[in-house]
C-alpha cells in the first residue's frame, strides 16, 4: 500500500471527535438544494425548510427527507398522510428564510399559496412541487427519516435553483 501526495487535505492532526459541532461544520460546506416540506395541521397549514430532500427510487417514486422531532412542524408531519414537497428556485431567498425561522407567520403575506390535493398547502412559483403519501417515518437520532411516495406534481417552474451553503441561501453560478 502505497501513501497518497499531500493535495491540501488538513492532516490527522486536526481532526476532531465526533460531535453535533463537527457534524455541522462537515454540512456546512456541503452544498445542498433547498425545499419547502409543507403539511396540514390541526390548526392550519405548517411547513419549514429542508437541505436533506433526496431521491429514493423511481419506481415506485420515493423520495425521504429529515425533520427534528423539536420542530414545530413534526406534530403534523407525525399526522399526515400527506405532505407537500416544493424545490425552491434561486429568486426564493426569502421564503426560504421564512420558513426557516422559528415563529415566522409562514402562511402569511407575502407568502403565496393555496389548498392542493389531499389538503397539502402547495407554494406558489417554485421549481417543482410535488404531493407525496408518506409511507414511513424512521428514527434516527432526534429527527425522524420521512419516506414519501410521490402521487402527483408540477415539475414546469422555470428558473435555476436555490442551495443552501456555509450558512447562506445561494444560485448557482456558471
Amino acid at each position: 500500500m502505497t501513501a497518497t501526495p499531500d493535495l491540501g487535505t488538513p492532516g490527522l492532526g486536526t481532526s476532531q471527535l465526533a460531535s453535533p459541532d463537527l457534524l455541522r461544520s462537515a454540512f456546512r460546506r456541503h452544498a445542498a438544494g433547498v425545499a419547502v416540506i409543507t403539511a396540514r395541521g390541526a390548526s392550519g397549514p405548517v411547513g419549514f425548510t429542508a437541505t436533506s430532500l433526496s431521491s429514493v427510487s423511481a419506481d415506485p417514486p420515493l423520495l425521504s427527507f429529515g425533520i427534528g422531532t423539536g420542530a414545530s412542524s413534526w406534530p403534523a408531519v407525525a399526522t399526515s398522510d400527506h405532505v407537500g414537497v416544493h424545490i425552491l428556485g434561486e429568486h426564493q431567498h426569502e421564503l426560504a428564510a421564512t420558513f426557516a425561522r422559528s415563529g415566522a407567520d409562514r402562511f402569511g403575506a407575502p407568502t403565496a399559496w393555496r389548498e392542493g390535493p389531499e389538503g397539502v398547502p402547495v407554494l406558489d412559483d417554485v421549481l417543482v412541487w410535488l404531493v407525496c403519501r408518506i409511507v414511513e417515518r424512521v428514527p434516527a437520532g432526534d429527527h425522524r427519516i420521512v419516506l414519501a411516495e410521490v402521487v402527483l406534481g408540477d415539475p414546469a417552474g422555470t428558473g435555476r435553483p436555490l442551495l443552501y451553503h456555509q450558512g447562506r441561501f445561494n444560485g448557482l453560478r456558471d
